[in-house]
């Protein structure tokens, strides 16, 4: 089962291609509710302190407010809930933009997910964010411009990058100097490679 976490913060819908299907869950973390009305989507839960979402909608079946005084962001609960619920592969839509440090929250989440064997990515319209660890991932042309790796460990190894503007073989990447930033499919898609260590591929549009 796919789930579709919608998180608050600033989107460009018109460029987001991620879309749910029947069958697939939908979540709203707070004022992720507003971003999941701009796809003409009404959540099926919707979870939260509500410190940003100041009334609570009647239109979600199924409502779940929470303490702010709480360990975990809202985004946090509802990829939890999204897990509880039994999916396999899970779209963050936003959940980027604003503060750093929810940014950085968020996409940390994508290592949770991806050590309990769940797909996770997330999108706000100019970014798209995955994570791999000692695996390879083949990353498709789109209308993301570029792609850049960065090192979510302090040394990354064998770290290869095949049909792109600028390739790598059998790289070491580190945390403290990030350079495999501004790359280029060249072709249909891009091999990328990692033998020891984890990434996040970041694709981003010009805005």
């Amino acid at each position: 089962m796919r789930a579709f976490v919608y998180a608050g913060g600033e989107i460009f819908p018109e460029k987001i291609d991620e879309r749910p299907d029947n069958g697939d869950i939908k979540i709203a973390a707070d004022s992720g509710y507003n971003n999941a009305k701009l796809f003409g989507i009404t959540p099926d839960i919707l979870i939260g302190d509500f410190d940003s979402l100041k009334s609570l909608p009647q239109d979600v079946p199924e409502i779940l407010q929470v303490a702010p005084e709480k360990d975990c962001t809202d985004t946090q609960l509802a990829v939890e809930k999204a897990v509880q619920r039994g999916a396999e592969e899970i779209t963050i839509i936003c959940g980027t933009g604003g503060r750093i440090d929810h940014a950085l929250s968020v996409m940390a989440i994508l290592e949770s997910l991806y050590e309990r064997h769940i797909r996770g990515v997330i999108v706000n319209g100019q970014n798209r964010i995955r994570y791999l660890k000692n695996n390879s991932f083949i990353l498709l042309r789109s209308g993301y411009k570029y792609f850049s790796l960065i090192s979510a460990d302090e040394k990354v190894k064998g770290v290869s990058i095949e049909g792109c503007k600028y390739p790598l073989k059998n790289k070491t990447l580190e945390r403290k100097l990030q350079y495999a930033v501004s790359n280029e499919v060249s072709g249909n898609c891009a091999l990328i490679s990692v033998k020891k260590g984890g990434i996040y591929i970041i694709e981003s549009r010009d805005m």
